[in-house]
Order: C-alpha cells, then structure tokens, then sequence
C-alpha cells in the first residue's frame, strides 16, 4: 500500500515563562518587583514536548494514538495538520487531509443551528455544496431537528457537542486526524459517534486516532503507536501495544505492592504474590491466548488454621463481577503454600482484570484478602461483535457455516 504520512524526526520545543511584546510599562514593572533579576535577565525554561518521533502511515490505515495526558499526542496531530510548525525534524503527507482537534469549532452563540453548520463546516474545510447535500443527514445525526433554527446559545450543553459532532463527522477527506472527540455527549450518543468512526474507517480513508478509551482504540486500529514523554516508546498490533500499555499503567500506579495491606501485622495467613502459568512467559501477568491456564496464589500461613475457606473472584476494569468461587473447608498447617485454579481457558474480552482473592473461617472472619496487584491483563484475539452495543464480557471463538437443509423424499 502507498505510505500516504511519514514523518521523521520529530521534534517541537516550547518555552514557558516567555512574555510576547512585554513593552516598557512592563519591563519597569517587573523591574520594581526583582531589580537583580531583571538586570540579570531571567532565562526561559524550554522543554521537548515532541522529540525524534518518526512516524509512517499507509494509505487506508486506521492508526490509533494513546499515551497520558501531555505525552505529546496532540502536539503530533498540530504538525501533521500543519496547525504548528516542528522545531526540528519533517513530515510529508499525501492526499487531502482534514483534521477534528476540537469540537466546536466555529460556532457562535448568536446563530442558529442551520447557520453555525454552514459556518463550523466551511472552517472545517467544507464547500457550500458539500454542507447542501448533507445538511439533512448533520441534523438527523445530531438528533435536534426541531431546535435546528434555534441560536445555539440557547441549545443544552447535549445538544450542542451533538450538533458540533455531526458536522465534523460528515468530512469526506482522504485522510482524517482526530483528536479525542468520540467522548461527547451521552453514552448512546457516544455509540452512535464511534458507530461513524467505525463506517469512515471501513470506507477505505486513512485516519490517525488519539483517545483514551482503549476499547474505542482496540475496535477501530489496525495499528497503535504509545506515545511516552514526546517520543514514540512502542508502535505496532493494536492488541500488543494497548496491552503493554495498560501494564504499564496498572504498575506505576501500584507498584505491584499493597503498601496499606499490612498496616496491622498479620496474624494468621498473608496472601504474597500471584501469577499464570501456560501464559505469556515474559510477563507472568499477562494472558495472551485461550489456551488452558493455571492460576497461582503464593499465600503465608502463620498458625495452623484446620478449618478455613478460601475465595476467588475476578473483575474487569468497571468493577464488573466475571467469576467467582468459594473452595470446601480446608486444613492448612504452618508454611508457605500455593493455591492453584485451573482453568480449561479464560475467554473475556481483551483489557485489565484484577483477582480477588481471600481466606476466612467464618463468613465474618476474614484472615486476608487480596485485590492482586499488577492486575491481569488480557491481550487475546478479540472474537467480539464489530458493533459496541453487541460487546459482551465472553469472547469466543466460533465456527459459523450456512448449509443447505435437505428434505425428506416423499414415499422414502
């Protein structure tokens, strides 16, 4: 396929403190605060918010951008969208290129729906013809045909972000970059949104995706750069990527550790750490397959408990119950002990789960529980339906086959 984006060497410096025209008043203002300052002159603090980022994308590509919040993701979109310039550093893009960074852009209070989509679309980079023939399908999508005359300051804050929505989602460039604007609205607006994302990606046009929902990345991406501190720290499958991605989070925030578990010493068991064996070997948190697996629960027992239960379950990352058993009454004696659930396969969707692990000898005796930390991450082939309102917690793998049905002969 032809490589329609390439960039390389990226790199967009930005200095803070910097006053623009400050003029006299201001110098002698600034001198009457700190005169040894200003003799010496204060010397502006510059930092990288992009670094050495090369970047390549091919034509009808879906590639997704996911990163924290100021690791540079939007600074890349402004240069590839020639909004600013690199420091250092080129990027070459071929073909009609339109850009989605804000939502709103160009409407005005005092106007009325109709004129602020002539006006948002003809920013957007719209013709006066192309707005007439989709002016109908921008106010069904939006969902505010009786307000459509109506001056948007007096639209709720709903009503608005759909109207501004509809408008930009009705470009027709041959490469779109979009900028974190499938969130607005309700959730079944927010549907309806990656529902037109999903149709302009199938469409064959090339679009660059930032967004922090991963399951909105995970659906629409072939491909998935992690933008890290303004350099690209990993790129490649969607799943791969996006997975290493959430790891990462789940360990900077933790650290692996509970530190307020034992605040209070232990005095009978103390569960010590967790892991899948038949997984992904280079990281024991990680499920990449569904293939059989074994989970193991490393725990310290420090008296001998003769009559103890012991819990599991398991939760996505909205706290959502997948699974959860409670063991017969168990007798363990002083020492180090692993308990181990094995299971013919784990078939949930791709994205973070955390263990819930406890031991009790009455159902308010608890002797320790465990919200296992890293949390597991799951990086499986997604087997689900292309449509979100049809995205369950399973996900398995099916053979579908139409046969023909053949009838009985009369008389056989």
């Amino acid at each position: 396929m032809t490589t329609v984006i390439q960039a390389a060497g990226l790199g967009k410096r930005y200095r803070r403190g910097v006053r623009v025209d400050a003029g006299l008043r201001h110098v002698l203002e600034e001198f009457a605060r700190s005169p040894w300052r200003a003799l010496r002159g204060a010397k502006p603090e510059s930092f990288w918010a992009l670094k050495d980022v090369s970047l390549e994308v091919r034509e009808g590509e879906v590639l997704g951008l996911i990163g924290r919040n100021g690791a540079g993701k939007t600074t890349l979109l402004k240069i590839l969208s020639r909004i600013t310039r690199p420091t250092e550093g080129w990027a070459e893009i071929r073909g009609k290129v339109r850009s989605l960074l804000e939502v709103g852009t160009g409407f005005h209070p005092e106007l009325t729906g109709r004129e602020n989509t002539y006006l948002s679309g003809s920013i957007l980079g719209m013709s006066k013809r192309e707005i007439d023939r989709k002016f109908d399908e921008i106010v069904a999508f939006a969902e505010i045909e009786k307000f459509i005359e109506t001056p948007v300051k007096h639209y709720s804050s709903g009503m608005y972000v759909r109207l501004a929505f509809a408008v930009a989602a009705h470009l027709e460039p041959e490469i779109l970059l979009v900028d974190e604007v499938l969130a607005v609205g309700d959730i079944n607006f927010q549907k309806k949104c990656l529902g037109k994302m999903g149709e302009v990606a199938k469409g064959g046009r090339t679009v660059v995706l930032v967004s922090h929902q991963l399951n909105q990345i995970r659906r629409l991406c072939q491909r998935v750069a992690w933008v890290d501190g303004g350099s690209i720290r990993m790129a490649g499958g969607t799943h791969e990527v996006v997975s290493a991605y959430e790891s990462a989070m789940a360990r900077g925030e933790r650290n692996g550790t509970n530190p307020d578990r034992y605040e209070h010493p232990a005095s009978a068991a103390r569960f010590l750490s967790w892991g899948l064996s038949g997984a992904d070997r280079s990281d024991p948190h990680r499920l990449s397959d569904l293939l059989p697996v074994t989970v193991k629960f490393s725990v310290e027992i420090l008296r001998p408990i003769p009559k103890v239960l012991h819990g599991i379950a398991l939760y996505d990352h909205e706290q959502r119950l997948v699974w959860a058993w409670t063991s017969q009454r168990l007798s363990l004696e002083v020492g180090s002990h692993e308990l181990r659930h094995t299971f013919p396969m784990l078939p949930v969707r791709p994205g973070q789960y955390t263990w819930h692990v406890s031991l009790f000898e009455q159902e308010d005796d608890v002797l320790d529980h465990w919200y296992c930390t890293p949390e597991m991450i799951v990086s499986t082939s997604d087997y689900q339906s292309p449509y979100d309102q049809w995205t369950g917690i399973l996900n398995l793998a099916t053979r579908f086959e139409v046969t023909p049905k053949v009838s009985a002969r009369r008389g056989a």
